[in-house]
């Protein structure tokens, strides 16, 4: 694993997603750290890259409904459960399910695996609400993506909700998501 203040310096080919994402944190002045590492595609697999970022990785979850007219991005901690008739309830909406790859590379340009809510950045018509489980507002930074599962990005949440959110042209909304 290699660590890096804002994006990284080494001379490998990135993803245009990956690039974009560090441009945008750049063009708009917001702090990041960047730890290159493995792939990891599961919450066991960033359970190491948790370690050495120093922040909590974040589970990150595309949804929609069934008609795939309302899309949710779903950020919770790592380690909670996610029931679908909870986060339904609370959103005042269908039973959501999780939204397909297509879905997520139309709207997001992410893969299964990187998903992130710096795939906001290419939501260019805002389509994706930005959900947050209350439980991560106790943190001060927390670990995600940049668009790929190659790296994890060390983001203030403040940054993240008032900056990047508003920036992409999203908004969020905060939630208490039950668990049982």
């Amino acid at each position: 694993m290699e660590r890096f203040t804002g994006r990284p310096t080494y001379n490998t080919e990135i993803s245009e997603a990956e690039k974009d994402t560090y441009d945008f944190l750049d063009r708009h002045n917001i702090a990041y750290e960047t730890l290159c590492h493995e792939a990891a595609f599961t919450m066991e697999e960033c359970a190491e890259v948790e370690k050495v970022l120093g922040a909590p990785i974040c589970k990150n979850l595309f949804l929609c409904n069934r008609q795939q007219t309302q899309f949710y991005l779903l950020m919770l901690p790592g380690e909670k459960v996610f029931k679908t008739k909870f986060l339904s309830a609370e959103l005042g909406c269908a039973r959501l399910s999780f939204a397909g790859e297509e879905l997520m590379t139309d709207l997001l340009h992410i893969h299964p695996g990187a998903v992130s809510p710096m795939g906001l950045i290419h939501d260019k018509q805002a389509k994706v609400l930005l959900v947050v489980d209350e439980e991560l507002l106790t943190s001060e930074h927390f670990g995600c993506h940049p668009c790929v599962n190659t790296a994890s990005l060390k983001l203030s949440l403040k940054d993240l909700l008032n900056k990047v959110v508003p920036a992409s042209g999203h908004e969020y909304r905060v939630i208490h998501l039950r668990t049982e």
